[in-house]
């Protein structure tokens, strides 16, 4: 045998034994076409208590993995986003925007969402990824049905493959429709390094059921909290503002009445072992509004310092809903 092979064999070896890293396809560019919305209602009112709208849009696009969108989160300046649909992908781009107004996306990118054993989410039981936020090491996703909460780490989801991060029983007891539909992941990690909000309780009509996670690295269950629901109103998404303050999106659906919205906030520190929490109800609209079946809330902040509160809508893939961008303003 030659001496460089003889070299070279214990080198491939080696490389067999190795388990081979997941690829995945890159991110594909989709078009997406926003129409502006004038009026949150038929009257032209623009303050909904202390809330001012700024601006909304319809959204649609031709590709066919483009709906469903049931989180979001933003960049400081409230430019760059990243969204998740209930059927495991991720979607990112650019809100273009005159002053606080939406008026456009742009750069939009489509990905499947992928576990790390590089098959899609979608294709293992996890497709209906419902909630996110960022943490120091990527981003968390809450997935309904499967009762989890999965990591991706690094800058980029879209290139990234996750793992699962929290799988507890007391999760596991939430309904399919009543899963995880809320994250939090305060700085510092108080009161918990990760906060889980579900939509619904599986035995209590008048409690949406609250979990504390820590630490982030090997997350265990550290406590239970209730918000008090009423008006059967369930809780959709949560997003904490720099100020310390939960801001929580609720939407109410019955063949009656038709959808509703409503915005809560009430202080993080109030979300302890034991607690039960009402907030302060900050807004309500109905079905005379220009509103969806909103999933989505992410905040930032404007050049004036104003809270910004962009919401989106999950349209179920469903040709009589539609994908709405809401922006309001907190201008008490």
């Amino acid at each position: 045998m030659p001496s460089a092979l003889r070299r070279l064999l214990p080198l491939l070896a080696v490389a067999i034994l190795l388990p081979l890293a997941p690829i995945r396809a890159p991110a594909q560019p989709i078009t997406i076409t926003a129409t502006p919305i004038e009026r949150l209602d038929a009257s032209g009112a623009v303050r909904f208590g202390p809330l001012e709208f700024r601006g909304g849009l319809v959204l649609s696009s031709t590709s066919s993995t483009f709906g469903g969108l049931s989180g979001l989160v933003l960049d400081a300046k409230g430019e760059e986003f990243l969204a998740v649909t209930d059927k495991g992908w991720w979607l990112s781009g650019r809100i273009a925007s005159e002053g606080d107004r939406p008026v456009g996306l742009t750069d939009a990118r489509m990905a499947p969402m992928m576990a790390d054993n590089g098959k899609a989410l979608s294709e293992q039981g996890r497709g209906d990824v419902e909630s996110l936020v960022r943490v120091p090491s990527g981003l968390l996703v809450g997935i309904e049905g499967a009762q989890e909460v999965w990591l991706f780490p690094g800058p980029d989801p879209l290139r990234a493959f996750g793992t699962k991060l929290i799988s507890d029983p007391a999760l596991s007891r939430l309904g399919g429709n009543q899963g995880p539909e809320t994250l939090l992941a305060p700085p510092g990690g108080v009161p918990a390094a990760v906060i889980v909000i579900a939509e619904e309780s599986p035995d209590d009509p008048a409690a949406l059921p609250g979990f504390l996670f820590a630490p982030l690295g090997k997350p265990k269950p550290v406590g239970r909290f209730t918000v008090a629901r009423s008006d059967e109103f369930a809780a959709t998404d949560a997003a904490l503002a720099d100020d310390g303050i939960v801001y929580l999106l609720e939407r109410r659906f019955d063949y009656l009445r038709g959808v509703a919205l409503r915005l809560r906030r009430f202080p993080l520190s109030a979300l302890t072992p034991g607690a039960v929490i009402t907030g302060e109800v900050l807004m309500t609209a109905n079905r005379l509004a220009a509103i969806d079946n909103m999933e989505g809330l992410a905040l930032h902040r404007n050049a004036a310092g104003e809270l910004i509160l962009t919401l989106i809508s999950d349209d179920n893939f469903s040709p009589l809903q539609r994908t709405l961008l809401l922006r309001f303003a907190l201008v008490e």
